[in-house]
């Protein structure tokens, strides 16, 4: 998409952005991430039937490059750095700390594990169907759809009370998996490319550990003058620096830059914190608002646009039927991984038993945009057709967590506190 087009696209979208969620506001009362998604899509399915249906040139060309929309290029080379920091750079790490051992093991062994589970399952849906995906292709489509998206099941799960430590633990895995989901994308991804040229170990250094290298030292380059400077204009500015930089410095020296937008994300926070216990009194309103609204803005963005390009979907061979079994493959990776997870992470919080935390957690595990970013990555390592499979899966994996789980969660909450009553009734009978 060129400059010229990029500005009418914009404002296309913007138009969803804020009349859907001033719909909803006044009217359907959803949470703001499921209305965008499920109107979005409903819009989007008019729109083909229109596009399938109409003798005009003019509105035939326009609806295509609608539903033909470069995501890759808006998310791989535009938004995503910024999107990965701003869920990362409002981390507040002593507050981690009461649960450090609960967190880490969710956000790192509960995404590793569901990324291997889900990736055993698919390889055998696809022995099942005869699709040619290998193991390292499923375990890299494993990785991809491992990461739980923050900004919707926080937004959700408050809706209706949460407990606050068990919403903390909720909102602290879903902040840190991303960064080491995306870590096992380049895992994985590297054992895809190995296939082809047997430099897995070296894919492996130079993203990972040259992700790391150029976003911890760009990030303390910029945290000098965030540090130095009293201008919150100029603390903001340096932020986007630093992640831009960075991402843009990894990309030329084939390194991660989402990795490295993690990075950065986390020693700002990290560092404003350590700075913070140090006595630095800090003016950092504007800063802390910005971020909000970027995140806020650009995850608004995507939801319609995914709403809106759902035909990745349709280009899959066997559409419902993949995407029904890619949905009973997620189910099975996150459980799963929950299950081996409760086993090693210390009490419950909140008096959650094992079955019902595993279930809230399961249920609550909805995917948002870094999934889609990372499937749009692993276009030009795959064939055309295990491409579309992929992309497309990873599609319906998004939209059923965010608009059937996100919409049943409630009930499904409900359904937990009556199961815990009964069993302290009974316990205390």
């Amino acid at each position: 998409m060129n400059g010229i087009d990029f500005l009418p696209m914009f404002v296309f979208v913007m138009v969803f952005v804020v009349v859907i969620g001033f719909f909803n506001e006044r009217t359907t009362k959803l949470t703001y991430e499921i209305a965008l998604m499920l109107f979005s899509l409903v819009i989007g399915g008019v729109l083909y039937v229109i596009y399938q249906g109409t003798q005009n040139l003019e509105i035939g060309d326009t609806l295509e490059r609608i539903f033909h929309f470069n995501l890759d290029e808006f998310l791989t080379k535009g938004v995503l750095c910024f999107m990965l920091f701003a869920g990362s750079c409002h981390m507040r790490l002593k507050d981690f700390a009461k649960q450090k051992r609960a967190i880490t093991v969710l956000s790192i062994v509960a995404t590793l594990l569901g990324a291997v589970f889900y990736g055993i399952c698919f390889y055998l849906v696809s022995l099942v169907l005869h699709l040619g995906l290998t193991i390292p292709m499923c375990l890299m489509f494993g990785s991809i759809v491992a990461p739980t998206d923050p900004i919707a099941a926080t937004s959700i799960l408050n809706k209706f009370g949460l407990p606050k430590n068990i919403s903390f633990l909720i909102e602290g895995e879903s902040l840190l998996n991303d960064g080491v989901g995306v870590a096992l994308f380049v895992c994985f991804s590297g054992m895809v490319t190995a296939s082809k040229n047997g430099n897995f170990f070296l894919v492996m250094f130079r993203e990972i550990f040259g992700a790391v290298l150029v976003g911890g030292a760009v990030t303390i380059l910029c945290f000098f003058i965030f540090y130095k400077t009293k201008n919150e204009i100029r603390q903001i500015f340096t932020s986007i620096l630093a992640v831009s930089l960075s991402y843009v410095l990894c990309e030329y020296f084939d390194f991660s830059g989402a990795i490295a937008s993690v990075v950065c994300g986390v020693l700002y926070s990290s560092l404003r914190h350590y700075f913070e216990k140090k006595g630095k009194e800090w003016h950092l309103e504007k800063f802390d608002v910005f971020w909000e609204v970027a995140d806020n803005l650009l995850n608004s963005v995507l939801y319609v646009i995914l709403g809106l390009t759902f035909l990745h979907i349709l280009a899959m061979p066997q559409v419902i039927l993949i995407s029904l079994l890619a949905i009973l493959c997620n189910f099975i990776g996150r459980g799963g991984s929950l299950a081996v997870s409760t086993l090693i992470m210390g009490p419950i919080p909140d008096g959650f038993d094992k079955w019902n935390f595993i279930k809230l957690l399961t249920w609550g595990g909805l995917r948002g945009g870094l999934c889609i970013a990372l499937a749009m990555s692993a276009k030009p390592m795959l064939p055309d057709d295990t491409e579309h499979i992929i992309v497309g899966a990873t599609y319906a994996i998004v939209a059923f967590t965010t608009i059937v789980q996100g919409l049943t969660m409630r009930k499904v909450y409900a359904g937990i506190q009556k199961s815990m009553e009964k069993k302290q009734q009974g316990g205390t009978a």
